[in-house]
């Protein structure tokens, strides 16, 4: 049988075809950094902690354990949000994780380590229902009640973080961890994964307004660390 030779036509096509599919693959990333730009900074540089603005809440999104401890990853974001709170540029810590089974419990993970660097219970609170980065945030504010938080998480989650909790209506300013200079390997492959993470994360927010797992009921704990009447 002879070759089947494509027409020029059917090859332009097909080469528009590819294009564009590179053009909506790289949107959501697009709309993460944009969305974020101006309202984000990595943890360790020169004069970093100068560029965070004060913040009702420190929002601190759950990374992952072993047996009970805080993966590196996690301990990373933790070290980052005690420094925020000695240096009095947040009142309080959420601390927003997976608590999905009894087994497995990310947020009291999180104070435990916490009190370790010497932050008080007083001004921790705890969301066990942050099972993803757009509930934590639409939790944030509408179960929690905050409407300003400096969310911490790595640096290459940063982007999408900030535009999602943004987009939910929170006045967010963001901190990053450069994971990479201790982990490379990991970071390089969660960096990876973010394409897929923040397409996903675009319809949540943008073309579904998808509801929290549990959107509720309200929680007062927060308003109480932070001293303001009750919604």
């Amino acid at each position: 049988m002879g070759k089947v030779r494509l027409s020029r036509k059917a090859l332009r096509r097909a080469y528009q075809g590819l294009v564009l599919l590179s053009v909506l693959a790289l949107a959501p990333m697009t709309w993460a950094w944009l969305g974020s730009s101006g309202h984000r900074v990595t943890a360790g540089g020169a004069g970093w902690l100068g560029r965070v603005p004060p913040a009702q809440a420190a929002l601190v999104l759950g990374a992952g354990l072993y047996g009970t401890q805080p993966t590196a990853m996690l301990a990373g974001r933790l070290d980052i949000a005690a420094g925020l709170y000695h240096a009095g540029k947040v009142r309080a810590l959420l601390l927003s994780g997976d608590n999905s089974r009894e087994d497995y419990d990310e947020p009291t993970a999180m104070r435990d380590y916490l009190r370790g660097k010497g932050v008080p219970d007083a001004v921790m609170v705890l969301d066990y229902a942050g099972f993803d980065t757009w509930d934590s945030c639409v939790r944030a504010r509408e179960v929690f009640g905050a409407t300003q938080v400096t969310v911490v998480t790595q640096e290459f989650h940063l982007p999408r973080a900030v535009t999602l909790c943004r987009t939910a209506g929170l006045a967010t300013f963001g901190v990053g961890d450069d994971s990479s200079r201790r982990l490379p390997s990991t970071t390089y492959v969660y960096a990876a994964r973010e394409l897929f993470a923040a397409a996903k994360a675009f319809a949540d927010s943008v073309i579904l307004r998808s509801d929290p797992v549990y959107p509720g009921p309200r929680e007062v704990s927060l308003t109480r660390v932070l001293g303001q009447p009750a919604a």
